[in-house]
């Protein structure tokens, strides 16, 4: 392989694992309730991971939301698409490579991602 699609291959994937780490620190410091991460590379073409997090309220869900696109924007350079916010109950955030959903606790486990995306491994944070 020539050096070049290397190189852009190299940083996309440091890209993508620049954005993982900054949506894990980023909702490590808005207090998010049971984190999880799915790694969805080489499995699903829609991203290459997969963040579940909870909130204790619909007005947590809707800050960390918030502040997690700013920082994707800020820090990234990505424009986040985001679902749900005007209830703020599960709310999605699609940052290209990794897909946040932010959930109020009851309906987190109503709706299961966990189960349904972890694929038979063990969902690693």
């Amino acid at each position: 392989m020539p050096a070049a699609p290397k190189r852009k291959a190299a940083q996309a994937a440091d890209s993508v694992d620049t954005l993982h780490k900054l949506i894990l620190q980023s909702l490590e410091d808005d207090q998010a309730v049971e984190t999880v991460s799915i790694p969805l590379a080489g499995k699903s073409a829609i991203a290459d991971h997969m963040v579940i997090a909870s909130g204790r309220s619909t007005r947590q869900v809707a800050s960390m939301a918030q502040k997690l696109q700013e920082k994707i924007k800020q820090q990234c350079g990505r424009i986040a698409r985001v679902e749900g916010m005007a209830n703020a109950d599960w709310v999605l955030i699609d940052a290209g490579d990794v897909i946040v959903h932010l959930f109020r606790p009851e309906v987190r486990s109503f709706y299961n991602l966990e189960r349904m995306w972890a694929f038979g491994d063990a969902p690693a944070a």
